[in-house]
């Protein structure tokens, strides 16, 4: 089961829409847990641009599970990108006046 910021491949094999040159990579945002058919699932993300890692436009797809290519992730390669860099506010425990 794919989980947020897998990047999956979409192919024939998870669903006949995405055969050939229809086949997409997602980075998935969320994984509905709404009950479906047996080995299906909704996921929504955005597709990626495989030669920039641009992400391109949002989707939500219903594919089988069992079809998905996720690819592994890399060690030290994820950045949350949700705190900004800390700037450096001076000396510690400095205390005007004292």
């Amino acid at each position: 089961m794919p989980a947020p910021g897998d990047l999956v491949l979409i192919d024939h094999r998870a669903s006949v829409q995405f055969a050939g040159e229809r086949a997409l990579w997602l980075r998935v945002t969320s994984v509905d847990d709404r009950p479906t058919y047996d080995g299906w699932v909704w996921l929504t993300g955005y597709s990626i641009n495989q030669a920039t890692g641009e992400a391109l436009t949002r989707r939500e797809v219903f594919v089988q599970i069992a079809g998905l290519r996720v690819q592994p992730r890399t060690t030290g390669s994820t950045t949350t990108g949700s705190m900004p860099p800390r700037r450096n506010a001076g000396p510690a425990g400095r205390r005007h006046g004292v």
